[in-house]
């Protein structure tokens, strides 16, 4: 009879044989200049993407920063990387009570160094980010 600690084992096991194919790509921050809540500013931000065979969800959190005032915002982006081209995707911020929606695109300048824009209704930016 296979006991319950063997089972659990043996599921760690294949879950770790099998993690190769789902890795952490790391942890990023990035800083963006534009328009959000109605209002110019500044967005200093970091998250963490993971990557599947190309494909990236990068959840993260910053501060939006305007006229002395600072207000947090989240965020979560789905994106694909086209090889040494670029990286385009979606994602939604959060900020307040409000959920933006958006498109996002990224062109390496350096290894680790991309500039960003982001396009969304009601929500534009353009800055770098720096990891992942």
């Amino acid at each position: 009879m296979i006991s319950r600690a063997t089972l659990a084992a043996a599921a760690l096991a294949a879950s770790l044989a099998t993690a190769p194919a789902v890795h952490a790509e790391g942890l990023g921050a990035e800083a963006n200049y534009g328009r959000a809540n109605g209002h110019w500013g500044s967005e200093i931000g970091a998250g963490y993407a993971l990557d599947v065979a190309g494909f990236s969800l990068t959840p993260g959190a910053g501060v939006y920063l305007r006229d002395g005032a600072a207000k947090l915002y989240g965020r979560v982006e789905a994106t694909y990387a086209l090889p040494a081209f670029a990286t385009v995707g979606a994602g939604v911020r959060f900020s307040s009570d409000k959920a933006r929606p958006y498109a996002t695109i990224a062109m390496p300048i350096l290894p680790k160094l991309r500039v960003k824009g982001n396009v969304g209704p009601k929500y534009y930016t353009a800055g770098l980010t720096l990891g992942y």
